[in-house]
């Protein structure tokens, strides 16, 4: 059964059920008033005949009323004994009823002393005829009903034995009527206001939420839900958005993905066109014999290694990127010791900046013993890449490059800075991003994916350090990344 369904049988139920019982049983109270009032006769203002009503509060006494009668039968003096008046007058006490024992013109013995003293001067004299014996007499003003014994006392006197009942103000058929429609209005308010409630407080969010969900399956990620409320019907607005954020989130970061992905085919087939077309046309050369000396054949042999060694850096930074897009990054960590591992790194680049015309230069300020935990094929693949951009960038005659090892107290600073053609202000903060490159790099004589720096982003940060650089254009670029020191354990 649907949710509404049920909200509306419910509305139903709690109007036609709370009547329907309430109509009854007004209706049957109702009888009994129009019986009492239509049968009540009245002598001088206080006699009430017979009726349903008050035969029922007469008849609540009437056992007593038997007992006493049987007394002054058989022996009246009982009714002087103040210990068995008590008893009777416990035994009326939960029948809305108390006994009073008059003695000539007095009071000789009484149940409730106040409410006695009160009615006492209205009761009928001794021997006075009672229109109805077993009914008794009813006092509308008070709501009293009276039943009296006439008895002798032993030294003579007169005495009357009364029980006198509080009577239950008798309901008219016309309130009857009066209570009953305004029951109706209640619970039809009631009703109303229940019903208004619910639907504000539950169907409305949820046809909202509803619609909001039809944007989200049509792709429409902007639909925003917001709400004060709290409970669950606000937590459930909020779950709808934190959904809506995340899946907007994942989708843009798709789409980025995507397009990063695009641009980073377009790169490498420019950049793989490019030494291909080079290859093909210095072959081309050799096998038309335009290279008919041994020095043009030894240069022509030389560019087509030279391509086919770009062609082999850039598919290997293409194999190293898939690795880190999966975090399938190989690394085994083990201690090295900072200042002869850069040694080893500066010797082994050296001759090649060499032929470029480049100075290298090292100077480490750490000490002997200093060692870090690195991956130290890792660790060289981010020097070279760095080293290599520096080379790439270089527009000066003499080109130089600084590699500096600073000590950080727990850490050490590597610093490598050249005095190349240095960065844009505005690219600097992106350099770092994948696929990211400059204005500058976008020649074919410079290449370049726009991969190695997010891949040095990437390494750095798998060695608990971090990167960062500061650059000025036509000055130079010095690229600064932090280790930290590989401290033994009684340090």
């Amino acid at each position: 059964m649907k949710f509404k369904t049920r909200l509306l049988v419910t509305s139903i139920a709690v109007v036609l059920v709370p009547f329907l019982l309430a109509s009854v049983a007004f209706l049957v109270v109702g009888s009994h008033a129009e019986d009492a009032e239509s049968g009540a006769g009245f002598l001088d203002g206080k006699n009430l005949a017979a009726a349903h009503t008050i035969e029922n509060y007469s008849s609540m006494t009437q056992e007593v009323i038997q007992e006493v009668k049987r007394l002054i039968v058989e022996d009246p003096a009982k009714l002087e004994d103040s210990d068995y008046l008590n008893e009777l007058s416990d035994k009326l006490n939960d029948k809305f009823s108390y006994i009073i024992v008059r003695k000539d013109d007095g009071i000789y013995y009484t149940g409730k002393n106040i409410s006695a003293q009160r009615i006492f001067d209205l009761l009928p004299a001794y021997g006075e005829e009672l229109p109805d014996s077993e009914m008794g007499l009813y006092y509308s003003d008070m709501k009293k009903l009276v039943k009296q014994l006439d008895f002798r006392f032993a030294d003579g006197s007169n005495g009357s034995f009364f029980i006198v009942t509080s009577v239950h103000t008798l309901i008219s058929k016309n309130a009857l009527r009066e209570m009953v429609f305004a029951l109706m209005a209640i619970l039809c308010l009631t009703s109303i206001v229940l019903t208004w409630w619910i639907q504000k407080g539950i169907f409305t969010p949820i046809n909202q939420l509803n619609t909001a969900m039809q944007n989200i399956a049509e792709g429409n990620l902007e639909y925003m839900l917001t709400t004060e409320e709290k409970g669950e019907i606000g937590e459930l607005y909020r779950n709808y958005e934190d959904m809506r954020l995340r899946l907007k989130e994942s989708t843009d970061e798709k789409l980025e993905h995507e397009q990063k992905n695009k641009e980073l085919v377009s790169n490498i087939s420019h950049d793989l066109k490019t030494p291909i077309t080079s290859i093909k046309g210095y072959v081309e050369g050799i096998m038309d014999g335009v290279a008919d000396t041994p020095e043009k054949m030894h240069k022509y042999i030389k560019t087509i290694y030279d391509k086919a060694n770009d062609m082999d850096r850039l598919i290997n930074e293409l194999t190293t990127y898939s690795g880190i897009d999966n975090n399938r990054i190989p690394y085994t960590f083990r201690r090295i010791n900072v200042t002869d591992y850069f040694r080893d790194c500066v010797e082994e680049v050296g001759l090649d900046l060499e032929s470029k015309h480049i100075q290298l230069n090292f100077d480490s300020l750490v000490g002997p013993s200093t060692q870090i935990i690195a991956d130290p094929e890792q660790l060289k693949r981010v020097i070279n890449n760095i080293i290599s951009n520096s080379v790439k960038y270089m527009n000066k005659e003499k080109g130089v490059i600084d590699i500096r090892i600073l000590d950080e107290l727990d850490s050490i600073r590597v610093e490598i800075e050249d005095n190349g053609m240095g960065i844009a202000a505005k690219d600097l903060p992106n350099i770092f991003e994948r696929f990211y490159r400059t204005d500058a790099s976008r020649n074919s004589s410079k290449g370049g994916s726009g991969i190695g720096l997010s891949i040095v982003k990437k390494i750095i940060e798998d060695h608990g350090g971090y990167i960062w650089a500061t650059s000025k254009e036509n000055e130079g670029t010095c690229m600064h990344f932090v280790i930290r020191k590989y401290l033994p354990p009684e340090e």
